[in-house]
């Protein structure tokens, strides 16, 4: 096929995708060689965490023809998902749980699936028989590299996707495929000196220019870890009860956020009353939740976050629904329950959780109702 075609090809292929409310489209080479020896650098660090899948996906991150055979080019897409202006003024409402702005809307999966689908079917179409695989956000491809490579931005200090024209508020999403395509112009980096990112961090997560500590991270630690949330961290999430926008919302070029014109993207005015909240069994968990992000981590993971928020609140009003929150049958929940009473009525909070909980057997809830001993051993 001679190159004009090709490049006729791409242009309707690149048409297709802005037709369908993608809004950066670029073109790269599977090869990835030294963004995949970071990865593994990372890996070997631990940065990944509990994140197991990370390392499960390591050879085919590192490789894309393991992913797609004969894999000649990635296009790599964008989507918009900026809805409202956010500042650090969450802080001064405890009473209510932060959520990741990203998190307010309609599950992207939901969104963006059927519409890299069609694109799919376009570039079957442009050129018969050639073979497709897409992914956004769930498959073993390194996104952010990628993207880089083919000049939809750059990857900050942060280790987020930055683009010069609208910051960093846009999901990444890819079509892998098995025919050469006209390869973009990477994008080159414009973080500069600036450290923004690096210095909001509650958590020092980001333990050295563009590189992430995931084990630190309150995004890591509100959706992707499972269990147990660090003591040591705890303060630190304050009222984040679903991911953390700090690095996002200081960086310099999130002034240039253009607010998208995706309808499913709106956002919901929810307020996450944090004692609304609490309260939730699993109908009431999942009717409220229904076609949101927040949906994968689950009541308990979402109460267990509640309960820290709660423990960092100051208010008093939030005691009686910690204390009957004791009787969940979610021990993760309890867990994380004694810890707020904890931090709410001090040495108080002593023999009221030794009296509720005389008969506790789980061994993450006495771990915590050690602590709470030790910690007020010798108060009155």
């Amino acid at each position: 096929m001679l190159d004009s075609d090709i490049n006729t090809k791409t242009r309707k292929i690149e048409e297709r995708a802005y037709a369908l409310g993608f809004d950066g489209f670029g073109i790269t080479r599977p090869e990835i060689d030294e963004a995949g020896n970071k990865f593994s650098q990372w890996l070997e660090m631990g940065y990944a965490g509990e994140m197991a899948y990370m390392a499960r996906g390591e050879a085919k991150r590192r490789d894309p023809s393991l992913v797609l055979e004969d894999i000649k080019s990635i296009i790599c897409l964008r989507t918009n998902y900026f809805t409202a202006d956010k500042g650090m003024d969450f802080l001064n409402f405890p009473e209510r749980g932060d959520v990741s702005l990203y998190a307010l809307n309609e599950d992207y999966h939901d969104i963006i699936t059927p519409r890299l689908k069609e694109l799919e079917r376009t570039i079957q179409q442009e050129f018969e028989g050639c073979k497709t695989k897409i992914y956004v956000d769930t498959g073993p491809v390194l996104e952010k590299p990628l993207a880089e490579k083919a000049g939809l931005g750059w990857v900050g200090k942060h280790t987020n996707l930055l683009s010069e024209d609208i910051g960093s508020w846009y999901f990444l999403s890819e079509v892998l495929v098995d025919v050469p395509l006209p390869e973009s112009t990477a994008a080159d980096n414009h973080c500069g000196t600036c450290r923004n990112c690096i210095d909001i961090c509650p958590t020092d997560a980001i333990v050295a220019p563009y590189v992430l500590d995931s084990n630190k991270c309150i995004s890591y630690l509100t959706i992707e870890l499972k269990g147990v949330i660090p003591v040591e961290f705890r303060k630190a999430i304050g009222n984040r009860i679903y991911g953390c926008d700090d690095c996002q919302i200081v960086c310099p070029w999130n002034s240039y956020a253009v607010k998208t014109e995706e309808p499913a993207f709106n956002v919901v005015n929810e307020n996450f009353l944090l004692i609304d909240l609490i309260q939730l069994d699993e109908e009431g968990f999942r009717k409220r939740f229904k076609g949101s992000p927040i949906k994968r981590i689950k009541r308990r993971g979402l109460l267990r976050n509640v309960a820290i928020a709660l423990g960092n609140s100051e208010n008093p009003e939030s005691v009686p629904y910690l204390k009957k929150a004791l009787n969940d049958e979610e021990p993760l929940i309890r867990a994380h329950v004694v810890w707020a009473l904890g931090e709410l009525m001090l040495s108080e909070s002593v023999p009221f959780i030794e009296q509720k909980l005389a008969d506790e057997k789980d061994p993450l809830v006495l771990r915590e109702i050690g602590a709470i001993r030790e910690r007020f051993a010798g108060f009155s």
